[in-house]
Parts: C-alpha cells; sequence; structure tokens
C-alpha cells in the first residue's frame, strides 16, 4: 500500500485581549522553522494567522472591530467560519501554544475544528501546551510536541502518511491518548538539535508578512505611529547559560520531558548571516534578534556582531539582553557596546530585574551583582552610543518586601535620570513550565485551576504574597507613571491610540 499525501496547516488563532490595551499578532518562530523542516520534507505546507488573515480578509476593519467575549475581553482575528474555510483542505493543523495568556484562543480553535472535521489530526506544542495536557486534550487535540519540534513533525507526518489512523507510541518527543491515557514519550538527549546549522531555513515567506508591516505591532519597542515597520524576527542562539525561576528555560534540562532544549546552543556566523540575507530578500530592514542570550558566548558574540557590520539591516534586540554580557570586571564593555553599535543596532531592553541582590540571588540565577556593577556608567555609556535602551523590572514575588519593591522602582527612578528612555515595570507571573510556578502551586500561592486568561505582566495572579496582589497592581501602575518621563508616555500613549 503506498504512502498518501498530506497537507499540514499551521494556525496561529486569533488574539484576545484585556479592552484598552495593544493587539498584537503572535508572528513566533514556530511557524517559519516547522514550515522550513516541513517544505524541505516535501510537504505541502501553509500558515495562516487567523489575527491578521490574508486575501480578501480586511485588516482595517479586522483591527478596528474587535469582538467582545462573554469574558470580557476583546477578540482580534477572523471569524470561526473562516477559520474552518481555510482549515477543510487540509489533513493536520498545527496550533503553538507558548503564551499562557492566550491559551483560551487555541483550546477555542481545536474545539471549533475537531466538531467540524473530526478526522484532521490536532497536533499543538509550545511550553504552555506541554505544560497543561489535560487541558490540551480535552479540548480535542491528538497529539502534543515535548519539544522543539522541527523533526518531530516529520515523525507525525510520516506516521499520518502511512495511516489515517496512525499510532505515536515509538515517537520520541510527544504525548498523545492511549486508551484515553495521557501516555507521554520524552525527548531525549539524543533528539535535542545541538549543531543548529543542520536545521533547515525558517519559511518566512510563509507568514503574511505584509500585513504585519502594515499593523506595524512588533511585541516591543517603540517606532513611529502609522509607518510601516518591514521587520521580521530571528534567533542567532536557542537556550540560555543561565536558570531563572521565572523562566521555563530553568526546567528544559535532562531528565524533563521535552529534554535539555534549555542548554545554551548557538548557530555558525555563516548561517547567521545567511539568515539576514534570506529576511532581506522578502523586503525586511527591521530585524528583531530574540535569543534568550544573545552573547552567552561573549567571544562568539563579538565576532558575530563584526561580521554583521554593513549587512544593510537596522537591528533591535527587544528581548533583552543579559547585563552582566555588557559589562566586563563590572564596568562597560566597550568593546561589545561599539560592536552592536557598528552592527546597527538601535533599540535594546535591559533586564535589571530588581533593585534587590536578594532577590537576584533568590529567582534570577545570581546573574547580575548589583552592588558591584556600574550600572548608572552602563547607562550613560550605552547612550554616547546612540542605543535606545529600555529597563525592564519586575516585582511581587512571594516572599518580596514592600521595602523591597521600593528599592526597584527608586533604582528605576536612578536609571532614568541617567539616560534610560523608558523604564517598564512587570508583576511577576507564575507561568506553567517555569520553576516558578511550580513553587507557587507548593506555597498555596496559585491554585491549579487557575484563570489561563488572567496570566499576563499587568495583573498579580498569587495570592498570599506579602505584599497584596491589588497592592503589587497598584505600586505597578504607579511605577510607570511617576518614574517615566511626560515625553515617553505621551508617546506611548499616541500609539497605543493609533492601534486602537
Amino acid at each position: 500500500m503506498g504512502l498518501r499525501d498530506v497537507s499540514v496547516l499551521l494556525l496561529y488563532p486569533p488574539n484576545q485581549t484585556a479592552p484598552g490595551t495593544v493587539c498584537k499578532p503572535n508572528g513566533s518562530l514556530a511557524y517559519p522553522n516547522l514550515g522550513g523542516a516541513l517544505r524541505e520534507h516535501g510537504v505541502h505546507v501553509r500558515v495562516f494567522d487567523a489575527c491578521v488573515g490574508e486575501g480578501a480578509d480586511p485588516l482595517d476593519d479586522i483591527f478596528a472591530n474587535p469582538t467582545p467575549m462573554p469574558s470580557g475581553f476583546l477578540r482580534t482575528g477572523v471569524s470561526d467560519e473562516r477559520i474552518l474555510e481555510v482549515v477543510k483542505d487540509h489533513d493536520i493543523v498545527g496550533i503553538t501554544s507558548i503564551f499562557t495568556d492566550q491559551e483560551t484562543m487555541v483550546l477555542h480553535c481545536a474545539r471549533l475544528i475537531r466538531a467540524a472535521y473530526p478526522e484532521k489530526l490536532l497536533v499543538t506544542g509550545g511550553v504552555n501546551a506541554r505544560s497543561r495536557l489535560p487541558q490540551f486534550f480535552g479540548a480535542g487535540f491528538d497529539v502534543v510536541c515535548l519539544s522543539e519540534a522541527e523533526r518531530t513533525i516529520i515523525d507525525i507526518v510520516e506516521a499520518v502518511r502511512r495511516s489515517p489512523h496512525p499510532s505515536f507510541a515509538d515517537i520520541h518527543g510527544v504525548a498523545f491518548l492511549d486508551d484515553g491515557r495521557i501516555r507521554m514519550n520524552p525527548a531525549r538527549a539524543q533528539d535535542v538539535v545541538w549543531d543548529l546549522d543542520t536545521l533547515p531555513m525558517p519559511a518566512w515567506d510563509l507568514l503574511p508578512n505584509e500585513r504585519y508591516w502594515t499593523i506595524a505591532r512588533p511585541h516591543s519597542g517603540l517606532f513611529e505611529p502609522g509607518a510601516e515597520l518591514r521587520y521580521a524576527t530571528m534567533m542567532t542562539s536557542l537556550g540560555c547559560p543561565f536558570r531563572c525561576a521565572y523562566c521555563h528555560i530553568a526546567g528544559e534540562q535532562e531528565g524533563n520531558p521535552s529534554g535539555p532544549i534549555g542548554k545554551f546552543r548557538v548557530k555558525s556566523d555563516e548561517r547567521v548571516l545567511a539568515e539576514i540575507e534570506t529576511l532581506k530578500s522578502l523586503g525586511v530592514d527591521n530585524v528583531f534578534i530574540e535569543d534568550d542570550s544573545l552573547l552567552g558566548d561573549k567571544r562568539r558574540g563579538l565576532r558575530l556582531l563584526k561580521k554583521i557590520q554593513g549587512a544593510g539591516v537596522t537591528i533591535c534586540d527587544l528581548n533583552g539582553i543579559n547585563l552582566i554580557h555588557l559589562l566586563k570586571r563590572w564596568k562597560p564593555d566597550h568593546e561589545v557596546l561599539e560592536a552592536m553599535a557598528d552592527a546597527g543596532f538601535t533599540q535594546i531592553n535591559m533586564p535589571f530585574e530588581s533593585g534587590n541582590l536578594r532577590i537576584i540571588r533568590k529567582y534570577a540565577s545570581n546573574k547580575l551583582n548589583i552592588e558591584k556593577a556600574d550600572l548608572p556608567g552602563l547607562i550613560v555609556a550605552m547612550k554616547e552610543y546612540g542605543f535606545q535602551i529600555y529597563g525592564n523590572y519586575m516585582m511581587g514575588y512571594p516572599d518580596e518586601t514592600l521595602e523591597e519593591i521600593e528599592t526597584t522602582i527608586q533604582l528605576a527612578k536612578e536609571h532614568v535620570s541617567y539616560g534610560l528612555d523608558a523604564a517598564n515595570f512587570f508583576l511577576v507571573v507564575p507561568l506553567p513550565g517555569a520553576p516558578l510556578f511550580d513553587m507557587a502551586i507548593a506555597g498555596g500561592h496559585i491554585s491549579p485551576d487557575f484563570d489561563p486568561d488572567t496570566m499576563n505582566i499587568y495583573r498579580a495572579n498569587m495570592t498570599g504574597t506579602l505584599v497584596p496582589a491589588e497592592v503589587l497592581e497598584e505600586l505597578r501602575h504607579r511605577a510607570w507613571d511617576e518614574v517615566n518621563s511626560p515625553t515617553w508616555k505621551n508617546a506611548k500613549k499616541a500609539w497605543a491610540a493609533t492601534a486602537s
């Protein structure tokens, strides 16, 4: 019996946002990466972003008229009928779930598709999905990828090609239902891609790039309101040398079902340059690097930055560069800063995390001694090199005192006085998959039946913290208002107004 042809749809669901907040398309790298792997294997693959639509879908109307939901959130995207119209011609539908606060829309799409097309195979993955298996299988998913899935998706496709009732028992790195029970085949160390250059080139061309550029709403940074932003995201490395309690990477080690994908791994300089050229060929002129630790190997980072010089693109690192990598003997590392400026970097997020060494030691891998580091000097130096720099500060750990939070706010004020362009204040979120989530469950700070809709950096999700949730939310709001300049606040408000 011959193998049957299989078509794969990678679906970004509609987005849900709270009233008054800006909807930003998902556009994660999961689908370009998977799309590239499928295409290299000869599989027909399509990406459909239901948040922005494609073709005749009315982009202006989609974003001007989000649909109110019973939860009070707003849904931005095409209709359910349009989603089903796109799904009907595909055998496998993949829906990623990285962001917990978007879980509701992922599960909605799964139930929708399962009811209309019970014969189609539903696949999901991402840290949120693999951390919430009962919820995802309950919504109708057939298989959950537990690790990086460029190879796993090929194994799944081959199983479907062999049989309309495929078995996943021999595939590593997946979870599936076996006689109604969840069965897990953990990923192994040998399943992890250690040589990132062997990965297929991401298929960025499958994304609705022109629509993203028209909307011009990347995940971070500040750009001219109403101006087209021809951007794309890429990663030059995977994993991270640090193990912060609030980050899922801390759990992605040996013995975890995901396998040790948290280990720091890098692409070669030549591969990175080839990816930049691919993006340029698509019309991209702003490249957002999403590495968790761009300079995790400083010598490699310096070499790469020097090779990127003259690449003809503007580069931003909006996921944050660990500050220890911008310092040398606790002083600004001018060799690194100059290399970043020469490479075309413009906007950089700086994760200061906290104003308290105790908090950094306990929750943030002890990765920066803020009592030794010349942070004011670093800010001054970065402004001299022409960077726009934004500081990220966190508050609301279970045992964090009010005095410690005020210390963090005061530190942010000091940083702004030295030239920091703006300070962002985030409440600590115990996201599934991160050690902090397990700590919060064990400490009774969050219920296993938590509401995923509220799991975002502007909400205090834990109970029984030293500083109560309602006080934390007021402190975060007050800090942003008091620390930032009127110029910055007006710019953010103007940007939000054009996006609403």
